[in-house]
């Protein structure tokens, strides 16, 4: 998965207004959307600050074509097969017109970001949609659901949904890190293109880190997945702890934490440490100017881990963030950091 030796970014140089409006555009995406990504982008350098906004904003607008539930799942992957085929088309125009596309191919060019790694990413996103994904099974559930199609709820909020009684469950951890792999450290190998890097270890680093992010999201939105009609706790943690998908959809659905589901629970938030240990080994073999972003980043993440396993409970009722004061606090740190390495070296 991972390439002989690093790639090398070019020289930066100067943006022409079009580019700079397109950056701007993306930006202000990446603002309003990025949540935990935006204060690890707040704290690089300008050039790798816009590049990583491009990034996002294509991330940004694929997830939103693919989890648009006021259209159906054909019409989702309609409107995600025309978009992909303009942007590979935008690949080898003479003019840009889309300001995502734009930013995002000017970005390639300064990283060394290859159409491989985005057309993964693009392809991690899509997972979603396929009718049948191997290694996965649909699963049904008692009465806590309104019904297994989870289009009948379109248009109503998520957190307001009913839990879907037919489910897709992943059969293994293997499964499923292919599906993190491909929607999380996909994004990883990105972005050390884009913070720098001269050790090739850093790819399997950015990998493992990618994974633990994932196994993080996937903690924290339980219920809102299941909202969805899915499961990313594998099939074979279930049986292994005692727990099942029924038992996870009932505590979504308000009933008290079984014994079975918060053991399930807590071999997920076990493993996703493990995988933070790769966050920490990975620092140092970055660029110095964009440690102190992925040291914000390894943060937030890893603390928002350690506030659900402190609770593991609160996911079946709330979000579980962290408080904008203590990402503030976080990224605060950072910034002195960044400071100190591009000006005091």
């Amino acid at each position: 998965m991972s390439p002989a030796s690093p790639p090398q970014p070019h020289a930066s140089r100067p943006h022409s207004p079009g580019l700079e409006a397109a950056y701007a555009y993306c930006r202000a995406i990446a603002r309003r959307e990025a949540r935990n990504f935006y204060y690890a982008f707040c704290v690089l350098p300008p050039h790798k600050s816009n590049a990583m906004c491009a990034v996002y904003a294509f991330m940004r607008k694929a997830d939103d074509l693919a989890d648009d539930e006021s259209l159906s799942l054909e019409a989702r992957r309609e409107a995600m097969a025309s978009w992909t085929a303009n942007w590979r088309a935008s690949r080898s125009a003479e003019r840009i017109t889309d300001p995502i596309f734009l930013a995002l191919h000017d970005s390639q060019q300064r990283f060394a970001i290859s159409d491989e790694l985005l057309e993964k990413l693009v392809q991690g996103t899509t997972l979603d949609l396929q009718p049948i994904q191997t290694g996965v099974t649909r699963v049904t559930v008692g009465s806590e659901g309104s019904g297994a199609d989870t289009g009948a709820h379109r248009g109503v909020p998520v957190g307001q949904a009913p839990i879907a009684n037919a489910l897709d469950v992943y059969d293994t951890f293997d499964g499923l890190y292919r599906y993190c792999y491909l929607v999380a450290s996909v994004v990883g190998l990105v972005c050390i293109r884009i913070f720098g890097y001269t050790d090739p270890r850093a790819e399997e680093l950015a990998e493992r880190t990618g994974i633990a992010f994932q196994l993080t999201n996937i903690l924290r939105d339980v219920r809102e997945d299941a909202q969805r009609g899915r499961i990313y706790l594998p099939a074979d943690d279930m049986r292994q702890t005692g727990s099942s998908a029924e038992s996870v959809c009932t505590a979504c659905a308000g009933s008290p934490l079984d014994r079975a589901t918060r053991a399930l629970l807590q071999l997920e938030i076990e493993r996703a440490q493990q995988y933070y240990r790769s966050a920490a080994d990975l620092i140092p073999l970055l660029d110095k100017d964009a440690r102190p972003a992925m040291r914000v980043l390894a943060q937030i993440y890893h603390e928002l881990l350690d506030r659900i396993a402190a609770n593991p409970a609160a996911v079946f009722r709330q979000r579980v963030s962290l408080s904008t004061a203590r990402k503030l606090t976080i990224l605060a740190r950072g910034m002195v950091e960044s400071l100190q390495a591009r000006y005091l070296g």
